[in-house]
């Protein structure tokens, strides 16, 4: 047992609660799963109160996550490409972290490949100049600031940009 004006040490439960009793106060068990299970004399409400205070601050420290988002389409232009690869650069250094997706309506799924395309290309680009948001797992996916966003194997889509630079 712990507590303030009491002798840290073993005690039976009859002495513990007696001793609470004779203070005013309350017998809290702190740690019922250690051996002997540890209790401390103290007012309860003043103990619930500094709890929630604690709990409160540590829910106000705990980081939270922001998730931007970038929508292209399969036919996005250079112009609006750059512009919204600049807001991504500015979305990673604030912090957030980025989910980029090509949009496809109607008979445009028929581009599957360009999107595809743009993605691994926005990738590429962020990982040259900005190394640091980009991170490769073990199955050589790629996702920019470790997001959801995942690109196909870079060997495999470099094939499909030499095709349709050729054409």
């Amino acid at each position: 047992m712990v507590g303030d004006n009491i002798k840290v040490d073993v005690y039976p439960l009859a002495v513990a609660k007696e001793m609470a009793k004779e203070l005013e106060l309350d017998l809290v068990e702190i740690s019922p799963k250690a051996v002997p299970p540890v209790c401390k004399i103290v007012d309860y409400q003043k103990f619930l109160y500094e709890q929630k205070k604690r709990d409160k601050v540590m829910k106000s420290k705990a980081t939270k996550v922001i998730v931007k988002e970038i929508r292209f389409g399969p036919q996005t232009d250079e112009h609006d490409y750059e512009f919204k690869k600049k807001h991504a650069v500015k979305f990673l250094q604030d912090g957030a972290k980025l989910k980029a997706f090509v949009f496809f309506k109607g008979r445009s799924i028929i581009f599957k490949e360009q999107g595809q395309i743009l993605l691994l290309k926005l990738a590429q680009e962020l990982e040259e100049s900005h190394p640091e948001f980009v991170k490769t797992d073990e199955k050589g996916f790629k996702s920019v600031a470790y997001t959801e966003l995942l690109i196909a194997k870079i060997a495999e889509l470099e094939l499909r940009i030499n095709k349709l630079e050729k054409q």
